[in-house]
């Protein structure tokens, strides 16, 4: 048995006792909408989506992931921030919309559809278009330190809406400046946000109010987490995002904790 999965093991069986609780009323919340930009280092066309990714990032308005894919890397730069999972979770994306192909920037709004990562106008517009026909978020829920750990709430179902979803958490890091020496980007430096570092399937949430609680030592120093509660086909592939919250922990809570 490998240490991952000891240690989603240890994740469930810390959550079971939790799952049956009500939500507590007045502190779930309900963002606009969840971004999700995939990007690289190496990618020519990418760093004007990484700009316009930075305002999405300190926007408490939404909830705002960057992957960074390792398919580019070929080209003379290896993406300091990429992972294999992050190009998976893409390509997952791809047999969901039916393309042929996988492209950077991409950004995938809500789950549902996908647009240039670099314009702030097709972004803006599908988070507003599928707020206003019922496709936005429909599920509340909050993240919060409680003491040593992060709780996690999610409110029960809209009436007619879908009543299961996956329970993902999604790791990522502190903004990060990266000099390009070589490839495409060579001699630009490029601040990065919200770079996500893992993602984990950690529960199941089968339309009933919930609580959930992990360790917050799992966040990095000036990093976060967001969970999103995503249907996903029984063939792995994802769906809607149904409701998503995000936490971001500061030196300050870290240096709480330790005293």
């Amino acid at each position: 048995m490998t240490l991952r999965l000891l240690y989603r093991l240890a994740i469930l069986a810390l959550a079971l006792p939790l799952l049956a609780a009500p939500a507590l009323a007045g502190d779930l919340t309900r963002p606009r909408g969840v971004i999700e930009l995939f990007t690289s280092q190496g990618c020519s066309t990418c760093p004007p989506a990484d700009k316009l990714f930075e305002k999405f990032a300190n926007d408490d308005s939404v909830v705002a992931l960057a992957y960074h894919v390792d398919y580019w890397d070929y080209l003379g730069w290896r993406d300091t921030l990429s992972s294999p999972d992050s190009t998976d979770r893409q390509y997952a994306y791809m047999r969901a919309f039916g393309t042929r192909s996988v492209y950077t920037p991409q950004a995938v709004i809500n789950g549902r559809v996908h647009v240039n990562g670099a314009k702030h106008a097709d972004i803006a517009e599908a988070l507003d278009r599928m707020n206003k026909s019922g496709e936005g978020l429909s599920v509340d829920v909050s993240l919060r330190q409680s003491g040593d750990g992060l709780l996690i709430e999610a409110g029960p179902a809209s009436p007619g809406a879908a009543h299961k979803a996956h329970l993902i958490l999604v790791y990522f890091g502190p903004p990060q400046s990266v000099g390009m020496e070589v490839g495409e980007n060579e001699g630009r430096t490029i601040t990065y946000w919200n770079p996500v570092s893992d993602v984990q399937t950690a529960g199941v949430w089968r339309g009933e109010a919930m609580k959930y609680e992990i360790p917050i030592g799992n966040i990095a120093h000036n990093g976060g987490c967001a969970v999103l509660l995503q249907s996903v086909s029984k063939d792995g592939v994802p769906g809607p995002i149904l409701g998503a919250a995000i936490y971001r922990r500061k030196a300050e809570q870290t240096q709480q904790i330790r005293d």
